[in-house]
């Protein structure tokens, strides 16, 4: 790869794992795995060794952790940097490092213990109280402020048995398998999105602002580190530990003690056997030197310890039975497959159930009911099937084809031209009513809290739901629910009743989203109505009008125009209408000061939340984009703007500040 060509991949990574940084960091949201990020933090790492020339301070490879979000609390400066830890993959990175310590010290002793997949917080104690709890931030200037969360999480002592003048401590705040299963299902009773993983979940948790919520869901925490300590002399890791643990403070668990290689590899080894075990996440094991004096020795680089490494295993694959093929439609009509195996733990959760996707996706696995299957999760959140263990296939399994009918309502069902979808023929079916409602009272549509999916199911099969609109005339049957059950007791049906009346007041943006329009989601929702400012308005539109809507092309135009020419869809819209639906958008531009430009915002602005200066820029008729391209017409950037605004030197876009934003706005036009 020559200087040019790895400028431009160096630039690209740097943007992809910035994004990624910001979903694990700040928003406890991965869209990525672990080992999926750790691969492309390797790939840049590489290319900066070969081309050091290329390395800058902002990149990824020179920065810790995420952002110190104020949001979550007050700022609070370091002590000491919570640093990351470097990733080793290999048995032979991990009797390199074991190498260059024993080069370097003499007859090192090394402590191998777990690293728990969690939240990095620390914990300062003066005379024995706990004085503040932070959490990681930005790794080396700030953390956010958290103590009154940390005093509800029942592994933080509040006192000390053996009190020192000064105590600063570093763990890892986690949820347990059977406390994450407890939240998640109170989720779904509530209507509400259940977490993806227990880090996401504890991550969340821990930033509530009421304390409440985060002693009923049950965090649990492990100390892995003493940071800095006075009154009291420890000369190494594992008597800081046995000093801990007498003060009844958690630290890691079977922690090992270990002075060669193999021994080291060893100790890895059997805790990868042992992680499927624990009633709790690991993310890898943690190689430390145990002489603290040796660790001052050593000291650290900007971001990393020397004197310690993480060893990330291998991404978790289970083997297990394919038990059944349960077929679902959904409120288009298509039949999807879905994979019913025994169940296996993956990444924190127990799964059972897999998308097949469609007949072409069965083909080419050759996957056959009985079959032993190999089972993964994407992202470490979506399960799936990796491949068939065919040398393990029982005789006489027979290849698997979708029925020519639909499961539901025995319609005859046919392969949609030029796609891999099977489609249910009748308009009428249940299963569609079902997933067309549910996607209507959903939280990116109309947002109707507490109406899950198991009362809709419950009201389309009574007939009390045939379409969307039925939804407001449920307060007209209130006795019967009630008598029923269907919904709960008195308080439960008010309550959900309530919420289908303040739905009415919504944005009409969220009414067109929950209309289910095919390549209609939220952001063309939103596009489309910023232009034509009513759902009546939009139902007169033309072909060519709608396609003048940025990101609306022929087929969207399409799908739009094909929605609103059925009259059952008129029909129904016409009665939302009379229930006092809200037909017309609230966030129409106030001006058109940027009309036809799109905005990038980047870095941290000195008064304007990134949200605030995006809704200042649309009411203005802008648009705002998550990343820069030759489209992009201003980029507003702020502190630490990062990659976005090289790129848009290098394109030649023209930068600006806030104060030259407010100027902008201010400016008669």
């Amino acid at each position: 790869m020559d200087r040019k060509q790895a400028e431009s991949r160096i630039r690209e990574l740097k943007s992809e794992l910035e994004y990624h940084i910001d979903r694990y960091y700040n928003q406890d949201n991965p869209q990525i795995s672990d080992y999926e990020y750790d691969m492309k933090m390797q790939e840049l790492k590489k290319l900066e060794q070969e081309f050091p020339e290329l390395v800058t301070q902002d990149s990824p490879t020179q920065k810790v952790g995420g952002e110190a979000k104020r949001e979550a609390g007050v700022l609070v400066p370091h002590n000491v940097p919570m640093l990351s830890l470097q990733d080793v993959f290999s048995r032979e990175e991990v009797e390199e490092f074991v190498q260059d310590m024993q080069r370097q010290l003499t007859e090192p002793e090394f402590v191998v213990e777990y690293k728990i997949d969690g939240l990095s917080m620390a914990l300062r104690y003066e005379d024995g109280a706990l004085a503040l709890a932070l959490t990681r931030g930005d790794g080396v200037n700030f953390g956010e402020d958290v103590t009154a969360n940390a005093k509800v999480i029942s592994d933080v002592k509040k006192k000390l048995k053996e009190p020192v003048d000064y105590l600063e401590i570093r763990g890892e705040v986690y949820m347990k398998n059977e406390d994450f299963a407890r939240v998640n299902k109170m989720q779904e009773l509530n209507g509400k999105k259940p977490f993806a993983n227990p880090r996401n979940c504890a991550a969340g948790t821990l930033r509530q602002l009421d304390s409440k919520v985060t002693k009923e869901r049950g965090l649990s925490m492990f100390i892995f580190n003493i940071q800095q300590i006075r009154g009291m002399d420890i000369t190494t890791h594992t008597q800081g530990y046995e000093y801990l643990k007498r003060n009844k403070i958690p630290v890691i668990d079977d922690y090992r003690i270990c002075r060669t290689k193999e021994e080291v590899w060893e100790a890895i080894c059997a805790i990868g056997d042992n992680r499927g075990s624990l009633g709790y996440d690991i993310d890898g094991a943690v190689v430390k030197i145990n002489s603290l004096a040796d660790r001052e020795t050593l000291g650290a680089t900007s971001k990393v310890p020397r004197w310690a490494v993480a060893y990330k295993y291998p991404p978790e694959e289970k083997e297990t039975t394919l038990l059944d093929i349960e077929l679902s439609v959904g409120r288009t009509g298509r039949i999807t497959p879905t994979a019913i195996f025994e169940p296996v733990r993956l990444c924190g959760t127990s799964v059972s159930r897999a998308t097949l996707h469609n007949q072409d996706f069965i083909d080419e696995l050759d996957i056959r009911i009985g079959d032993r299957i190999q089972v993964y999760k994407s992202g470490e959140i979506i399960p799936k099937i990796r491949k068939v263990v065919k040398e393990k296939r029982p005789a006489g399994t027979m290849p698997y084809r979708l029925p020519q009918v639909c499961p539901v309502c025995g319609a005859k069902a046919q392969r949609e031209k030029d796609t891999a979808d099977i489609k249910c023929t009748s308009p009428n079916c249940p299963a569609q009513r079902e997933r067309h409602i549910i996607n209507f009272v959903g939280r990116d549509a109309m947002d109707v809290k507490g109406f899950g999916s198991v009362y809709v199911e419950e009201l389309v099969r009574l007939g009390y739901l045939q379409d969307i609109a039925d939804i407001y005339t449920l307060w007209e049957h209130r006795e019967e629910l009630i008598e029923q059950g269907i919904i709960g007791k008195e308080k439960n049906t008010d309550k959900l009743l309530a919420a289908i009346e303040k739905s009415k007041e919504n944005d009409a943006i969220r009414l067109l989203t929950g209309f289910g329009i095919p390549n209609v989601g939220k952001a063309a929702a939103k596009a489309i109505l910023r232009e034509f400012g009513t759902i009546d308005a939009l139902m007169q539109a033309d072909s060519e009008s709608l396609q003048n809507v940025n990101d609306i092309g022929e087929v969207s135009a399409g799908c739009i125009l094909e929605f609103f020419a059925k009259e059952e869809n008129r029909q129904m819209i016409e009665r939302m209408k009379t229930y006092g639906v809200n037909m017309q958008s609230q966030e129409q531009p106030t001006g058109s000061k940027f009309q036809d430009m799109t905005f990038v915002i980047t870095g941290t602005l000195p008064t304007l939340g990134r949200k605030e200066a995006a809704a200042l820029i649309e009411a203005q008729g802008g648009k705002v984009s998550g990343s820069v391209s030759k489209k992009t017409s201003i980029v507003l950037a702020g502190e630490s703007a990062g990659s976005k605004l090289t790129k848009a030197q290098e394109l030649g876009i023209q930068v600006i500040s806030e104060e030259e934003l407010l100027e902008m706005l201010n400016k008669e036009k």
